[in-house]
């Protein structure tokens, strides 16, 4: 009978096994644990790179690379640290009044390239010595061709011929470019007029009246290398000399005209250029601290950090998001914020 007939319909399929729910729930929860686990564990990691970060006091010496400016390049590493170590960008430092400071001692051009002496820490009060001390550089000249920033990143000047210039010529006038000369610096370089340094009132299009010679010294200066127009200089100088005036100068003295092609800082104080200037790629907190420990060994004791003076000190807390730490700061101690 279809009518009496029952309609029948499949039952779910539902595990009623309290063993097997009891083991599903133990195992997720399990999971959770263990994420938060890894989760703080990360945080104690950044948490101690910060710790070691901020502590990091000294100076050392990294491979500058054609193309940015040393304030740039000194930015990114900055950005490099501070990523490694899980704490906030530049910028919110500087609105939280960080006390990470890094400086450089002694600029050199976007087109050049060589050793770039930083300081971290308390170290940036060692900086003044890098800018009066010995570096060493080598450039290559291009004769028959002057420019307005004196090297090949300006707009040519002028044009005068080279072809009668001898190898001996270059070599009997270097002598004239040794000791304790008057050089007058560039117009596009990093020294300042009403605040602004004089490269940016160039590019701006201002008038620049050329600065008086003043006193450098030239320690040696020998010629490594001729193939006109491509002369090789090895120069050692004093702090403040400009080894763009120097090419330009001997252009001049060879009654020609001459500009800059490359330039490479080989040493800067103890720091060289193929023992000590750490490339990019190992710009991190563990290569730096051992950068660190290196490179102020070679500098004489009285530089040395141990020996700046040390006040009373003052705790300051530091918040890096999801951790805090605390870092001992000098009272003495000039704060450069990031």
């Amino acid at each position: 009978m279809a009518a009496a007939e029952a309609e029948v319909v499949s039952p779910l399929m539902v595990d009623t096994d309290p063993n097997t729910s009891g083991t599903a729930a133990a195992s997720e929860a399990a999971a959770v644990a263990e994420a938060a686990r890894t989760e703080s564990q990360a945080q104690v990691s950044k948490a101690a790179l910060a710790a070691k970060l901020m502590s990091l006091s000294g100076v050392f010496a990294v491979h500058k690379p054609k193309g940015p400016t040393s304030a740039e390049l000194l930015n990114r590493l900055k950005e490099k640290l501070l990523a490694e170590a899980g704490m906030p960008s530049p910028e919110w430092n500087k609105r939280q009044k960080q006390t990470l400071k890094v400086g450089h001692g002694g600029t050199l051009d976007s087109a050049a390239q060589g050793v770039l002496v930083v300081g971290i820490g308390r170290g940036t009060k060692m900086l003044t010595s890098m800018l009066s001390g010995s570096k060493r550089y080598i450039a290559i000249g291009e004769l028959g061709k002057a420019t307005d920033t004196l090297d090949s990143t300006g707009k040519v000047t002028e044009e005068k011929p080279y072809d009668k210039i001898t190898q001996e010529d270059i070599e009997g006038i270097l002598q004239k470019f040794t000791g304790n000369i008057m050089q007058v610096p560039p117009l596009y370089s990093a020294l300042k007029k009403d605040g602004q340094r004089l490269s940016t009132l160039m590019k701006k299009g201002k008038v620049v009246e050329a600065r008086p010679a003043r006193p450098v010294t030239v320690h040696s200066i020998s010629l490594l290398k001729f193939q006109p127009p491509f002369f090789t200089l090895d120069v050692e100088c004093g702090g403040g000399f400009y080894i763009r005036s120097l090419v330009s100068d001997i252009g001049k003295e060879l009654s020609s005209c001459a500009s800059v092609l490359e330039l490479t800082r080989t040493k800067q104080g103890p720091f060289t250029l193929a023992q000590h200037a750490l490339p990019e790629d190992r710009w991190t907190i563990d290569d730096i601290e051992q950068s660190l420990e290196r490179c102020t060994s070679l500098l004489p004791e009285e530089l040395t950090f141990k020996k700046l003076k040390s006040d009373n000190s003052i705790d300051q807390v530091i918040s890096c998001g999801y951790i805090t730490l605390r870092e001992t700061k000098r009272e003495d101690d000039a704060v450069k914020t990031l």
